[in-house]
């Protein structure tokens, strides 16, 4: 059982949850991967899951499973596929589109629970304690305060399509940072239309290629290419995605500060492949990590 424990002056939450120490990777040991397919009963019962045969039994495409080692009480885990090694930024369109039908419907089926944020860990860097890509859905009670930021001002745009915008906020705090979001964004996640999940995907399958060819061809970890990305869980959402190039430090974590080392504008146009705009920029960024 999760407890929830606030500092009264600041208004934040800590979240102490001691099951979480026992979650795979985390005592370092190698264990055969209980989200691949063939390995079902190595997970609690599955929720949900897309394709075909049995439940819990081989010949699913996506599979919601609940989490064993739960940050809250409500917690998923949503295998991306099969796969263990390709995940949306190399999946097919197809698949990546029942990812993203198994977030919406899991939203809606706690939406009324509390506040649902859905996240993807991906890679080590990023946090990830299995190598089999997922993504994570967890409900907050309602009455949590959130440091979570709402939607930032429009700028610096990478691209755009019928129902998205994609851009790179002047309040980045991460060198590469990326925002898509709705341009009708009145609504929560839970209201996405099947349409709009298309443009979304593509987008953001886009977005996540080009950060693996900026890591690629520019390195500044020795480590895989690792993002994280959330669905902001209320009215206004979006979808934040952020790239792991670099780790936080002492400064950060000892003043609450986030130090972007990465013009946002210049990111933007290195996004847009404008590469002779900002030809000495990582050159000039490597060395500020030094």
């Amino acid at each position: 059982m999760s407890k929830y424990v606030p500092d009264i002056l600041s208004r934040r939450w800590v979240i102490i949850s001691t099951q979480r120490s026992k979650r795979p990777g985390v005592d370092g040991k190698r264990h055969r991967c209980p989200l691949c397919e063939g390995n079902e009963k190595d997970t609690p019962p599955e929720v949900l899951r897309y394709g075909k045969g049995q439940p819990d039994k081989p010949g699913w495409k996506v599979r919601v499973i609940p989490n064993k080692f739960p940050i809250t009480d409500f917690h998923e885990v949503i295998i991306h596929s099969p796969d263990h090694i390709h995940d949306i930024e190399t999946l097919p369109l197809d698949q990546v589109e029942l990812i993203f039908h198994a977030y919406r419907d899991r939203y809606n089926f706690y939406r009324k629970k509390g506040q649902v944020i859905i996240f993807c860990n991906h890679g080590t860097r990023a946090g990830a304690s299995l190598d089999h890509p997922h993504a994570q859905l967890v409900v907050i009670p309602s009455q949590i305060n959130l440091d979570a930021l709402t939607k930032e001002p429009l700028n610096n745009m990478v691209d755009e399509n019928k129902f998205f915008n994609v851009y790179c906020p002047d309040f980045s705090q991460w060198p590469y940072e990326v925002w898509i979001t709705p341009k009708v964004d009145e609504k929560v996640f839970g209201d996405i239309k099947d349409e709009e999940i298309k443009d979304l995907i593509q987008i953001l399958k886009s977005i996540l290629k080009r950060m693996k060819t900026i890591q690629s061809q520019h390195p500044l970890t020795n480590l895989p290419f690792g993002y994280n990305f959330y669905i902001y869980p209320k009215e206004s959402w979006y979808l934040r995605v952020i790239p792991r190039f670099i780790d936080r430090a002492g400064f950060e974590l000892g003043t609450g500060l986030s130090v972007n080392v990465m013009e946002p504008t210049d990111a933007m146009y290195e996004l847009k492949g404008m590469e002779e705009r900002v030809g000495h920029v990582l050159t000039k960024l490597r060395s500020k990590m030094k």
